[in-house]
């Protein structure tokens, strides 16, 4: 069991949302534009086609920001992501102040980040994952919930993060369908520090999103996303469209959390390019707009629904 945290790392911000780190979506430039807005923001090292390309964003990111600005990178721990070692040295030697890993948690990235005062959280979609994934020496957990965008769980975050508390008093953010300041409350409210939203800064002005990407999420509900292993092997929210657009049956698709023996993925197809990914917080993306006015609208929500709930008659 992790030892009791007393101090909020997230405590600053405007409003308290770490941007989620999205395939071919988050770059430097969106990152940038999330910090100045007054959140944490994040991508995919491997977003950088090469890790010297990788250190030039991490250069360029630290260079536009306050010193003491947290900001943060995610790293793939799996044995297909051949640029592990390399990237997590470059965020060793930039000194990345939050580093988020996905799939495994290495005790070795844990060590790593922690020595030199960096904040290592890891995603995980089970109690199990979580337990595991605390005893690496993380600083704290994402839980990915249910309704996330990309490769989300299952379980409601109201059940999952009493869980999770019940275990662990440290860092926690919860992820999953939040595109709303009603929705950063409410996971406030359930104990996460902060909320993890991804899908909201798609259709942002800075994101690396494509324009079909953008337009199609801004068409779109939450009724509009399917979860299925097909794509990936491991089950995944997408935008209905894509999956449509490419000639396939919706009703036909697997469901489970994971393909079945024998089934194969459609060849040609890529995941998160032909099939794009997004989460149940779709319907809150009505517009391409700039980071800032998004970060401003979940702010006003946000101390609209502390007011609300303020005065509310019990």
């Amino acid at each position: 069991m992790s030892q009791p945290d007393t101090l909020d790392p997230f405590r600053d911000l405007r409003v308290p949302v770490v941007a989620a780190p999205m395939f071919l979506v988050s770059g430097p430039g969106l990152v940038i534009a999330q910090c100045r807005a007054g959140i944490v923001g994040t991508l995919p090292a491997l977003n950088a086609r090469t890790t010297e390309e990788f250190a030039d964003w991490c250069d360029r990111i630290t260079a536009s920001l306050p010193e003491g600005t947290m900001w943060g990178v995610n790293l793939i721990a799996a044995p297909t992501n051949t640029r592990l070692g390399a990237d997590l040295d470059v965020c060793v030697a930039k000194k990345v102040p939050l580093v988020i890993t996905s799939l495994k948690a290495p005790a070795e990235v844990a060590q790593k980040v922690t020595g030199y005062g960096g904040m290592h959280l890891h995603d995980v979609t089970t109690l199990r994952h979580a337990k595991k994934a605390l005893t690496s020496g993380c600083s704290g957990l994402v839980l990915v919930c249910a309704g996330a965008g990309g490769h989300g769980g299952t379980l409601s975050p109201m059940a999952f993060s009493d869980e999770v508390r019940r275990i662990h008093k440290g860092p926690m953010l919860i992820g999953g369908g939040i595109g709303t300041g009603a929705g950063v409350l409410s996971v406030r409210a359930m104990g996460a520090n902060a909320a993890y939203v991804g899908t909201r800064f798609i259709a942002a002005e800075e994101s690396l999103a494509s324009v079909r990407h953008r337009n199609m999420l801004i068409a779109s509900t939450s009724a509009d996303i399917t979860y299925t292993p097909l794509f990936s092997g491991v089950a995944a929210n997408y935008l209905s469209a894509s999956i449509a657009e490419n000639g396939l049956d919706l009703a036909a698709l697997p469901t489970g959390p994971r393909l079945d023996a024998g089934q194969a993925r459609p060849e040609g197809l890529r995941a998160w390019v032909d099939i794009l990914g997004a989460g149940q917080g779709a319907s809150a993306v009505e517009r391409l707009e700039p980071t800032e006015t998004i970060v401003a609208t979940l702010d006003a929500e946000y101390q609209a629904a502390l007011r609300s709930i303020g005065t509310a008659s019990v």
